[in-house]
């Protein structure tokens, strides 16, 4: 691991002087780096500058290491997991179940990096598919989920679910959640759903405030394929993928869901289980001031 990357959520306050001690820190112990162009402009390094969704950053690097929250995390994930590139995530935002490192701990764990004591985790990803008119019009990928949800109006919306053309229910809601194990912490835990293992593979698919007595989440086979259809008449209806990426869905528009083909691989420092994080960030009272 020869090539960093670094990417960065410029708009955290500790973001330039944490940069700037990586940066330091990269130098003296022989790694070459590179930095997304929005982060090197505000470092003064322009030699360091590379377009972050060009592939070429992708081809440069052994490791990508991000500096901010989970949705930086998730950012760079969807972006780098078809290249197989490992990520370590240093965490400047609130709650952090992606980021693995903590800016207290932040020598000790670059040095454990550099003696290569880490592991890497396969955390599955979805594909999603928005299909009019018997047609493909656009594809995502996740690494948290998919969501088909209501726009600004208070009313419900009518979605249809099916797994291998088989009908599973229609849903009177104000959406669906289609979630990896990874994002099961995330908005599916929001929303009713059961947390899993993100180390297992499979589909979780979780509704929106039901208007139903009976609706529950429901557990897939990672080799299922997930269909909704909008049975809703009213346009006001989108498409959100790890919450950071939207698209406007229309009545009879379908969304196919499935397990992806690649992994994001992310680099495990600490010797803290999946559980440990789990119990000390969901009693964090305070984590949202």
């Amino acid at each position: 691991m020869n090539t960093i990357g670094l990417v960065a959520n410029i708009s955290k306050s500790a973001c330039i002087p944490i940069a700037n001690k990586l940066l330091n820190w990269f130098n003296k112990n022989g790694y070459a780096v590179i930095v997304e162009e929005d982060l090197a402009k505000l470092l003064n390094r322009y030699d360091l500058a590379v377009a972050f969704n060009n592939e070429s950053f992708a081809e440069k690097v052994d490791i990508v290491i991000t500096l901010g929250g989970d949705g930086t995390l998730l950012r760079v994930a969807r972006t780098m997991a078809k290249f197989n590139i490992p990520i370590l995530g240093i965490n400047l935002g609130r709650l952090g179940f992606l980021t693995e490192v903590e800016v207290s701990n932040l020598l000790d764990d670059l040095s454990r990096l550099k003696e290569k004591k880490f592991s890497i985790e396969n955390r599955m990803m979805l594909q999603a598919y928005v299909i009019r008119n018997k047609r493909i019009i656009k594809e995502f990928i996740a690494l948290n989920d998919v969501v088909v949800t209501k726009g600004p109006f208070a009313r419900l919306i009518i979605l249809k679910a099916s797994a291998n053309d088989d009908y599973i229910d229609t849903y009177p809601a104000d959406g669906l959640i289609i979630s990896t194990p990874t994002g099961s912490t995330a908005y599916s835990l929001s929303a009713g759903g059961p947390i899993i293992n993100p180390n297992m593979e499979l589909i979780m698919l979780t509704p929106i405030c039901p208007h139903t007595l009976q609706s529950r989440s429901i557990i897939f086979s990672k080799d299922d394929t997930i269909k909704i259809k909008v049975m809703a008449e009213h346009p006001e209806i989108m498409l959100t993928v790890d919450g950071q990426q939207g698209f406007k869905i229309l009545p009879n528009d379908e969304v196919i869901v499935k397990k992806a083909n690649f992994f994001t691989k992310l680099i495990k420092i600490s010797n803290r289980s999946f559980y440990d994080i789990l119990r000390d960030k969901l009693t964090e009272t305070n984590i949202y001031e």
